[in-house]
């Protein structure tokens, strides 16, 4: 059996932390020739670079980030293991480590989480937002917990993943009242040509737009694409366009972006999903949040 050194990954982990070897090397109080020969036969245990040079800095490569989620989550552990000894048994806390796609809103999230919170106190909650098709092999190698994402795993899919259905939201559209202004009363036949902040091309949302446009004859004036939903809102309260989100979270919407909603896209809806390695979910966070959801949110 091959032993992880983890005094090497160790060092690893602070010098992607700290980010540097220099820094690293002040604060562990090592020569730096030392630090990373030490981190050079981490890479050569594993067969694997875990740093690449950048200009005049280091990034983790794909590999090392995999490597620094994990160490990442190993030095917590010990952390709380010292505690809890210190302290007295039974004083960990849960934990959850949840994939969130970047394709789905953050006040969705916000919203999806408030149960699992309010259930759990105690949690100690660790978020990862990415692409879906890398947030889904993390969960497949289990260092996340599940997945909220907006599109169930596809068929065919070689790892073994299960689909949990959190609900359905239909789609409204908003813009500032300025912005609004004659287009709310002859809405939808008034979007064609409106400036559109949309997302992504290739997201579930944005094919469904797309189809929409087309059926109902509407060409929207695309005045910018957004993969973070956030970052697309922020740019609808500025008046940069009109912009579309779910209508389970319309009353948050007008209120925190100070905007109106103009109407609903009729067909046109959104589901959400939590993705997760077992068929029947276990987490007692992730089960109180996919209750909630279909009892209130949705």
């Amino acid at each position: 059996m091959h032993w992880l050194n983890y005094h090497h990954l160790l060092y690893f982990w602070m010098i992607a932390r700290e980010g540097g070897v220099a820094p690293a090397a002040k604060k562990l109080r090592l020569a730096i020739p030392t630090l990373s020969g030490q981190v050079k036969k981490l890479e050569d245990d594993f067969g694997e670079r875990l740093f690449q040079r950048q200009g005049r800095r280091l990034a983790l490569t794909d590999v090392g980030r995999l490597v620094y989620d994990y160490a990442d989550q190993i030095f917590s552990l010990g952390a709380e293991l010292t505690s809890a000894v210190r302290d007295g048994v039974g004083t960990r806390r849960p934990r959850l480590v949840l994939g969130i796609a970047d394709s789905v809103p953050k006040l969705i999230v916000r919203e999806l989480l408030k149960p699992a919170r309010l259930a759990m106190p105690q949690l100690q909650l660790a978020c990862r937002e990415g692409q879906t098709d890398h947030l889904l092999a993390d969960v497949a190698a289990h260092t996340l917990d599940a997945l909220i994402t907006d599109a169930p795993v596809p068929g065919g899919t070689p790892v073994r993943l299960f689909n949990h259905l959190l609900g359905e939201s239909d789609v409204g559209v908003y813009a500032t009242a300025k912005l609004a202004g004659s287009l709310k009363a002859k809405f939808p036949e008034s979007l064609d040509g409106a400036p559109f902040l949309l997302p992504s091309e290739g997201t579930s949302l944005r094919r469904s737009l797309d189809l929409w446009f087309e059926r109902h004859k509407l060409v929207p004036d695309i005045v910018a694409e957004f993969d973070d939903t956030a970052l697309m809102k922020a740019f609808g309260e500025d008046g940069a366009g009109l912009f579309v989100a779910p209508s389970a979270i319309a009353a948050t919407i007008v209120k925190q972006y100070d905007v109106v909603e103009l109407g609903r896209l009729d067909g046109v809806s959104e589901r959400f999903y939590v993705v997760s390695p077992e068929r029947r979910l276990k987490h007692p966070a992730i089960v109180a949040l996919h209750q909630a959801a279909k009892l209130e949110l949705f």
